[in-house]
C-alpha cells in the first residue's frame, strides 16, 4: 500500500519506529561516530570533515547534495544541502539544523574528552555524552535515520524535501544569510522547519512558533590607572567593582523587573490563539525550581512560559580584580560586565541597547565607546566604556496559518499531544532564514531540556532521539 499511494504522517512515523526499534545499538554507534568529530569554530578542519561526512550520508540515501558557500566566503564552514524529490510534488519542506557546537574546555568535562562520546545511565535511562549531542547533531541523526527508514520501506512521499545544515550557528550565523541568498533557488520552500533546541521540560514534544532575539552590551567602569593597595588607598580611591555592581543593581527590582525607562515599550502583544496555547501548556516552574535548587524565581508568581514572551536583561559575567587563591588586597583598576538582552517581537535590539546606554548616563557616568583618554578620566567623576554587540531580531510565526496547522497535525500523529509555544527562549537566526527564503519558520526541537546545552558534559537522552526519528518521519510525509 505504501508504495502505491502517499503514506499518511502517522503511517510514516510507524515505519520509522519499526525501522529504528530493533537497531538501537547500531544507531547509537553511528551517532557516537558523528559526535566523535570535533565541531568547534576553533577547528576549521574538523568542521570541514563534519560537512564532508554529512554530505556523504545524504548522498548515500539518494539525495542530490551540495556544499553551499558564497563568493568571498569560501574559507568559512559550508552549509550542507541536500534534496530528495518526490514525483508529482507540489510543495517543498525544508529541514534546518546545525552541525557545529559550542567551544569546549576539556578539563571541565568528566573524562576530559568532549569528542570521545560515551553512554551513561541516568534515572534508569541511557544517555550519550559529547559535544553536539543535544545541540544539534541529534536532530541531524534523526533526519538521516527517518530518511533511511522511508527509503528502505519504499514509502511514497507527497512533498520534496530539502535539508540545510549549517556550520556557523554557534558562532552567530554570521554568513548564513549571504550564503542562502547566493543559493536562493536551492533553499526556498513552503515552510522551514528549524530543528534545534530542547522539548518541553515535561518531556512532551513541543513546537515553537518564534524565537527570542538577542543583543549584547559590554560595560567597563574605570578606577585608578593601576591596581592600588587597599590599605593605603581604600576609602579614597573609587572602586570600579563597587560602582559597577551598584550600577547593575539599579537596572532591576528585587523581583527581576527591568527598571530601565521604556524597556518594555513596543512589545507586540500575543493574540488569542497564542494566549490559549500558553494557558494550555504545562506549568513546569515548581519542578524546575526543585531541579535547579532555586529558593525563588524572578517574576513570581508569573510562570516561565509567560515571562519568555517579554524582553529580558541578563548579566552573563562580571570581571574585576582577583578571587580565591589569587585574591590580592587591592582596589582594581577596571570592572567589566557583559550583558545580554533577549528580545521579543516588537522590541528592537539597537533601541534596547541605547536605552541601556541612556540609563548609564543618567546615573552620572560619562560614556565612551572607545578606551577613555587620561583627560576624559580626569575630567569626569565616573567613566564607563560601553561596547554594543550585534543584534539578532526576534521572530514569530502566527499559529493560525494553514501550514502551521498542518505541522501541528503531523507532529501530533507521531507524538500525541504537543506543547505549542508562541516563542522559545533561545535565539536562532530565524530572521535571516525568512529574509533569504521568503518562507515562514516553525521550530521543532527534539533534545531533552536537561542536556547541558552550551556547557560541559552535554548529553542526549536516547529516548529523545528515538522519538525524534518518528517526529521527523511524520513531517517528511506532510501532504
Amino acid at each position: 500500500m505504501l508504495a502505491q499511494a502517499p503514506a499518511t504522517t502517522a503511517q510514516t512515523a510507524a515505519v520509522a519506529k519499526a525501522y529504528a526499534s530493533p537497531r538501537h545499538e547500531e544507531l547509537t554507534k553511528q551517532f557516537e561516530e558523528l559526535l566523535s568529530m570535533p565541531n568547534v569554530a576553533a577547528d576549521p578542519e574538523g568542521l570541514r570533515k563534519n560537512a564532508d561526512y554529512l554530505e556523504a550520508q545524504l548522498k548515500a540515501l539518494g539525495a542530490e547534495t551540495k556544499l553551499l558557500t558564497a563568493p568571498g566566503l569560501e574559507k568559512y564552514p559550508r552549509v550542507v544541502w541536500g534534496e530528495v524529490k518526490s514525483p508529482g510534488a507540489t510543495r517543498t519542506i525544508v529541514f534546518y539544523a546545525h552541525y557545529d557546537g559550542q567551544p569546549v574546555t576539556p578539563s571541565e568535562w568528566d573524562g576530559g574528552k568532549p569528542f570521545a562520546p560515551y553512554l551513561k545511565t541516568v534515572d534508569g535511562e541511557p544517555r550519550v555524552y559529547g559535544r553536539g549531542a543535544g545541540d544539534d547533531k541529534a536532530t541531524i541523526m534523526a533526519q538521516l535515520t527517518a530518511l533511511k527508514a522511508i527509503r528502505d520501506a519504499h514509502v511514497k512521499l507527497s512533498a520534496n524535501l530539502r535539508f540545510i545544515w549549517e556550520g556557523e550557528e554557534e558562532n552567530g550565523s554570521e554568513h548564513l544569510e549571504e550564503i542562502l541568498k547566493a543559493n536562493r533557488e536551492l533553499i526556498t520552500g513552503d515552510i522551514w522547519l528549524v530543528c534545534d533546541g530542547p522539548v518541553d521540560q515535561s518531556r512532551r514534544q513541543s513546537l515553537a512558533f518564534g524565537a527570542r532575539g538577542d543583543a549584547h552590551v559590554q560595560i567597563t567602569v574605570y578606577g585608578p590607572s593601576h591596581p592600588l593597595h587597599s590599605g593605603h588607598y581604600g576609602n579614597w580611591a573609587p572602586n570600579p567593582a563597587l560602582e559597577l555592581v551598584q550600577l547593575l543593581a539599579g537596572m532591576k527590582d528585587a523581583n527581576g523587573h527591568v527598571l530601565i525607562p521604556h524597556y518594555y515599550d513596543g512589545i507586540q502583544p500575543l493574540g488569542p490563539v497564542e494566549l490559549k496555547a500558553l494557558a494550555d501548556a504545562p506549568k513546569n516552574d515548581e519542578m524546575l525550581r526543585n531541579e535547579l535548587a532555586l529558593g525563588h524565581t524572578d517574576g513570581s508568581p508569573r510562570h516561565l512560559l509567560e515571562l519568555l514572551n517579554e524582553p529580558s536583561l541578563n548579566i552573563n559575567g562580571i570581571s574585576a580584580g582577583q578571587t580565591g587563591a589569587h585574591s590580592t588586597n587591592a582596589v582594581p583598576s577596571t570592572a567589566i560586565a557583559n550583558l545580554d538582552i533577549r528580545l521579543v517581537v516588537g522590541s528592537e535590539g539597537k533601541l534596547e541597547q541605547q536605552r541601556v546606554v541612556d540609563y548609564v548616563k543618567s546615573q552620572g557616568f560619562f560614556v565612551t565607546s572607545a578606551e577613555p583618554t587620561k583627560a576624559e578620566l580626569l575630567g569626569h567623576a565616573k567613566v564607563a566604556r560601553i561596547e554594543l554587540g550585534g543584534v539578532e531580531p526576534a521572530v514569530r510565526t502566527p499559529m493560525d496559518l494553514p501550514i502551521a496547522s498542518e505541522v501541528i497535525a503531523a507532529v501530533k500523529s507521531a507524538r500525541g499531544e504537543v506543547v505549542l509555544l508562541p516563542t522559545m527562549g533561545g535565539t536562532v537566526p530565524l530572521d535571516a532564514m525568512e529574509r533569504a527564503s521568503g518562507t515562514r519558520t516553525i521550530t521543532v526541537p527534539i533534545a531533552n531540556h536537561d542536556d547541558n546545552q552550551h556547557a560541559a558534559n552535554e548529553n542526549l537522552r536516547m529516548q529523545n532521539l528515538w522519538d525524534g526519528i518518528e517526529t521527523m518521519a511524520a513531517l517528511m510525509a506532510m501532504k
